[in-house]
């Protein structure tokens, strides 16, 4: 059957291996949801109202949300544009000295 249709002969017996006769699922794979949308809000939440590090976020989230791991909160962040902490504000600029 591969000759004849010009095919690979591994192919065939994917097909004949197959139990109905639909095509597989193409294209990415959905995500887990291992957050729910609760433990996302008091994460977010969290994070915009102390501004801490990662790490920090993650440590005093740790009883709220026991199964949150490191990448999962990173993950969540990154979704909402908070994965960057801003920056120091920037100091007066120093003024030269003018005779």
């Amino acid at each position: 059957m591969a000759t004849r249709h010009g095919i690979n002969p591994k192919t065939v017996a994917k097909w004949r291996s197959r139990t109905t006769t639909a095509d597989a699922p193409m294209g990415p794979k959905p995500a887990s949801a291992v957050i729910t949308a609760e433990e996302e809000a008091i994460a977010v939440a969290f994070r915009q109202h102390t501004q801490l590090p990662l790490d920090d976020c993650r440590y005093a989230l740790q009883e709220t949300i026991p199964h949150l791991s490191r990448s999962a909160l990173h993950r969540l962040f990154q979704r909402h544009g908070l994965s960057r902490l801003p920056g120091p504000e920037p100091a007066e600029k120093k003024k030269k000295f003018k005779d």
